[in-house]
């Protein structure tokens, strides 16, 4: 049984250790905002925060897992940050399909989280990870600025 702390809560899955993250996620714990994309760590779909770091769950072993605390969409929004960029991606109009979003915003959190005023060059460097095949990463970007300057804001 491996320990794992999600969204705040501990869960115990009954998996192999080296089985991805994300289907412990998707599968085990019924997390589905998470998504699949690739498998190869190359798209950002699976985009979820372990201890504050935007990481690629496919890429990520359960048992690697244990012990860290993990964030996926699902609760992004109790971060301020989180909210800020939520609230940010709807005003912006952000989202085509949607399927890459999950993981575009966990990203742009982490971002945020460490970076209260990023540049464009910060930006594109940070979400390079995570791929739109829409492409609205003009919005994207324009949504991380607007989140930045809400929360910029926010503290003035």
């Amino acid at each position: 049984m491996i320990e794992l702390d999600v969204n705040g809560r501990k869960h115990g899955v009954d998996l192999d250790a080296d089985t991805p993250l994300l289907w412990a996620l998707r599968d085990t714990l019924a997390l589905t905002g998470t998504k699949y994309g690739c498998g190869e760590g190359l798209c950002g779909a699976c985009t979820v925060l372990i201890d504050g770091v935007a990481q690629h769950s496919c890429q990520v072993p359960v048992s690697s897992a244990s012990g860290r605390q993990i964030v996926t969409i699902e609760a992004i929004e109790a971060d301020r940050v989180g909210k800020a960029v939520q609230a940010a991606w709807r005003r912006i109009d952000v989202v085509q399909c949607g399927y890459c979003q999950s993981g575009q915003i966990v990203s742009a959190t982490a971002l945020l989280r460490g970076n209260a005023r990023p540049s464009d060059a910060d930006i594109d460097a940070a979400m390079v990870g995570n791929l739109c095949r829409c492409g609205t990463y003009v919005r994207i970007r324009a949504a991380i600025h607007e989140a930045a300057k809400a929360l910029g804001e926010h503290h003035a």
